[in-house]
């Protein structure tokens, strides 16, 4: 289960730049132009997680497989893009499909890259997108509410999402996004074949100057400030530092490069942290001699449903867990020293399932 993330933003704000740093299968053309990306691209990017690589220490399997993001560049919305301006009915289709938004926002001043907006405003560049995407909403809850309002006179079933329907088309009609609106779980599934842009859960990227990559600058603190009743993240970062980051292949040159910028760690590392935390994903690991594997799973998971990422089967032949908390097995340094101390668990059907867990099944074929 790989999540998927696309990223947003108005034109030449740095998008393409931080695909080409996050992917790691495909580049996109990163270029001075309005719609230099014409279909979406999707790169595949490596989960960073130093517990991994400490299990496999112990281990020493015959590979390591870290679980993955899937990122999907779309082009830059325009203002308008809800009606059809620019390429917006196509991309706005993309965004859809995703599972959380990630919104690069320009803070940095640079009069060799064209913007349409005029002076830089980082707040008013969030608003235009959030507009479009508010506008794109409402015209989909518009079209759904007519037709159930129809149905809602002879089907009493129907009354609960013809009230949902209602709540959001006064949201949007505020000029509020979905996400804000304190929505039950109940309350989603009666609009879930909607996919509403504004209820995806929103990081944002504030792309700043060299010099403002650490402490952030004037604009990235103005957009930190506009968004901080949104339960939403801000990560400051200069995209193409990370850019340059990404394509060195020796460790040693890219800990100096580091080392230079006084990094500890690339901030695309804190961005995938973010974006797993905005979305209450969990990792856990399979270990053994053939692979030590990161699994994705939801925050609330129960065994039967963390097995089925490996396989439905695993899932439908459900009998039990073997645990082993990560902590454990680094303290004790294998599973059978683990068994030996009574630090592996049998678990069952209603175990639910910890961030960390080292996991094997027992299943029926």
């Amino acid at each position: 289960m790989a999540l998927q993330a696309g990223i947003v933003g108005l034109p030449n704000v740095g998008k393409s730049t931080l695909f080409n740093a996050v992917s790691s299968s495909a580049k996109a053309q990163a270029s001075n132009y309005r719609f230099c990306t014409i279909d979406p691209n999707v790169g595949l990017v490596d989960v960073p997680d130093p517990r991994l690589n400490k299990l496999a220490e112990f281990v020493k399997p015959n590979r390591i497989v870290p679980t993955q993001i899937e990122i999907v560049d779309i082009a830059g919305l325009v203002r308008g893009a809800s009606k059809g301006e620019g390429l917006g009915n196509k991309f706005l289709g993309n965004i859809r499909e995703v599972d959380a938004i990630i919104h690069v926002v320009r803070c940095f001043e640079d009069e060799n890259i064209l913007r349409d907006e005029g002076a830089i405003n980082p707040v008013s560049d969030k608003e235009i997108i959030e507009t479009e995407l508010q506008l794109k909403d409402l015209d989909s809850v518009e079209r759904k509410l007519s037709k159930t309002e129809k149905l809602a006179r002879t089907d009493t079933k129907l009354k609960h999402e013809l009230d949902v329907l209602l709540q959001c088309k006064a949201q949007l009609e505020k000029g509020k996004s979905i996400r804000e609106l304190g929505l039950t779980k109940d309350d989603k599934s009666t609009i879930a074949d909607l996919f509403l842009l504004t209820d995806k859960p929103v990081l944002y990227v504030a792309n700043v100057d060299e010099a403002s990559m650490h402490t952030g600058n004037k604009y990235s603190a103005q957009l930190i400030e506009a968004v901080k009743n949104e339960d939403a993240q801000v990560i400051i970062m200069n995209n193409n530092i990370e850019a340059q980051i990404a394509e060195m292949d020796n460790p040693d040159d890219k800990a100096l490069f580091m080392e230079e910028y006084k990094m500890e760690e690339p901030a695309l590392d804190r961005l995938i942290h973010s974006a797993y935390k905005l979305l209450n994903l969990y990792t856990y690991f399979t270990a053994g001699v053939q692979e030590v594997r990161a699994w994705t799973i939801h925050q609330g998971w129960k065994a039967p449903a963390a097995a089925s990422v490996i396989h439905t089967d695993f899932e439908k032949g459900f009998i039990k867990a073997e645990v082993i908390a990560y902590e454990d097995f680094i303290s004790y340094g294998s599973e059978a020293a683990c068994r030996e101390a009574g630090k592996l668990r049998i678990e069952g059907k209603d175990y639910v399932v910890k961030d960390g867990d080292v996991m094997h099944f027992r299943f029926n074929v």
